[in-house]
């Protein structure tokens, strides 16, 4: 499988470096990068072929990967248009449809839209894709391929799932890492050191999210093996539920996917 990415950025980088790791030559990689610093990163880092613009070698793969910014990505594709042949397109732009990168495609179908998230820079990624009907099952495990090699994947079934992908993996990251800061600062006014509560804090969440995906058990059980009654988690989870704690979540992801149908709609505007 030749893959050539569009844009070399931060999850490009990723996506490359676990594709090397997982077997794949340096032969079979392209990138397309218009900064020439980012150009020769990419050849030292990882061996590949870098080049400034989409020529005919670049569209000599199996899959071509779109990594640049939505904001970017129409004025990006202008020079595809009418070139493309059989080669499977992922896109792992936030909030761009696949209506909308097909248009600027010049009708091309054959479409996967990705949704990574940022623990793919270290291997531990999960992403939630959608493949247009026209898509071979083929061309589905090549995204399979390319994309678990920084973590895991899921298929949805509704392109308008993607939205909540967002909203769960896409932006949950952030949420962690709110929870963590949550959770050092309460450690710390109780009177731990910044340095202890941190480390408690982080080793906490990292260690009960290895615990739940080794399991077999639902986290409800996990969470109830470890609640004592009259104990210390009971207390602490009381007050989560009386501060309406899972509603807070949901209204959290509600918003999250209300903001990603939005910028679909606004990145798919076409633009003098």
């Amino acid at each position: 499988m030749k893959i050539t990415f569009l844009g070399g950025g931060n999850m490009a980088s990723a996506l490359i470096g676990g594709l090397l790791k997982q077997g794949f030559s340096a032969n079979e990689i392209k990138v397309v990068e218009l900064l020439e610093a980012g150009r020769e990163r990419l050849r030292q880092d990882f061996g590949v072929d870098a080049r400034a613009s989409v020529d005919e070698a670049a569209l000599d793969c199996d899959v071509l990967l779109l990594a640049i910014k939505p904001q970017q990505m129409q004025e990006g594709l202008a020079p595809l248009a009418g070139r493309l042949g059989q080669q499977l397109v992922i896109s792992i732009a936030a909030g761009l449809r696949l209506h909308d990168l097909s248009l600027w495609l010049g009708g091309h179908t054959k479409l996967v839209r990705a949704m990574p998230n940022t623990p793919a820079l270290i291997g531990r990624g999960v992403t939630g894709m959608f493949a247009h009907e026209t898509v071979l099952a083929e061309h589905k495990r090549y995204a399979e391929t390319i994309l678990n090699a920084v973590g895991c994947s899921v298929w949805v079934e509704q392109e308008a799932l993607i939205d909540a992908v967002t909203a769960l993996s896409g932006s949950g990251p952030a949420y962690v890492f709110y929870f963590i800061e949550a959770l050092q600062s309460a450690g710390e006014a109780l009177g731990l050191t910044p340095d202890n509560s941190r480390k408690l804090a982080i080793e906490t969440l990292a260690g009960a999210s290895a615990l739940a995906a080794q399991s077999d058990e639902t986290p409800a059980v996990l969470r109830e093996r470890v609640t004592s009654k009259g104990g210390t988690t009971e207390a602490a989870l009381k007050s989560l539920a009386a501060d309406e704690f899972p509603a807070v979540i949901s209204r959290a992801l509600q918003a999250a996917a209300k903001r990603g149908r939005e910028l679909g709609d606004i990145l798919g505007q076409p633009r003098a």
